[in-house]
């Protein structure tokens, strides 16, 4: 559901409303309001349910692509925003630099031939990881940043992966739907727990990678 337009927030404030369970949004990239969004079912990847298929797994196990982490954060944000109906507006992309510089919010790349092919970006903030968006220029670009989150994740002790929406592509991942209520209980246990974005190592193979999200499967 969507409320009456806000007047400009800050950062602190946005940190504040991810606590609360809810996140913002804007009609379009033109839009000069933001909206705060709560919605009555919530889409979460179970970190110990990410589903890769055996494509993906072969795809994962090449040597073609090199995976980094907030290496280009603003480029992979305008990546998101690159299309034909996007909720990120210049006060959105502001916002999410501001929550960059602060330390919460991460993004994760993935390189191919040289250049940005496809990545996510999210934010942290005890253990919940707040996915906000994902965009691919190459086949599978995106899916490998969400396997290398996934596995810094579950690395760095995170409970929760938020998606707010469950989509096709995600739905291929082992993206599930579940109530508000249920997602708040889930919030509130996670905010509980620390966590560390960074324990997980930055110079994994895709199959050391594998490796990790399938340990404790």
């Amino acid at each position: 559901m969507r409320d009456d337009p806000h007047p400009p927030i800050s950062a602190r404030l946005l940190l504040e409303a991810y606590a609360s369970g809810i996140f913002p949004m804007a009609d379009s990239a033109t839009s000069d309001q933001i909206f705060w969004v709560d919605p009555k079912t919530r889409g979460i990847v179970p970190l110990d349910g990410l589903h890769v298929s055996k494509s993906l797994r072969k795809r994962l196990r090449r040597k073609d692509y090199q995976v980094t982490q907030n290496h280009r954060f603003l480029d992979v944000v305008r990546a998101c925003a690159d299309r034909e109906n996007t909720w990120i507006n210049a006060e959105i992309l502001s916002l999410y630099q501001d929550l960059h510089r602060g330390g919460y919010a991460h993004s994760v790349e993935v390189w191919m031939d040289g250049a940005l092919a496809g990545g996510l970006y999210g934010v942290a903030l005890g253990g919940a990881f707040f996915g906000e968006s994902m965009f691919s220029r190459r086949t599978d670009a995106s899916k490998i940043a969400l396997v290398y989150l996934v596995a810094r994740l579950r690395e760095g002790g995170f409970k929760l992966l938020d998606t707010q929406f469950v989509t096709d592509h995600l739905a291929t991942m082992g993206a599930i739907e579940i109530s508000s209520a249920e997602y708040h209980r889930r919030l509130d246990a996670a905010l509980g727990c620390p966590a560390d974005f960074w324990r997980h190592p930055t110079n994994l193979d895709g199959q050391s990678t594998l490796q990790l999200i399938t340990q404790t499967s």
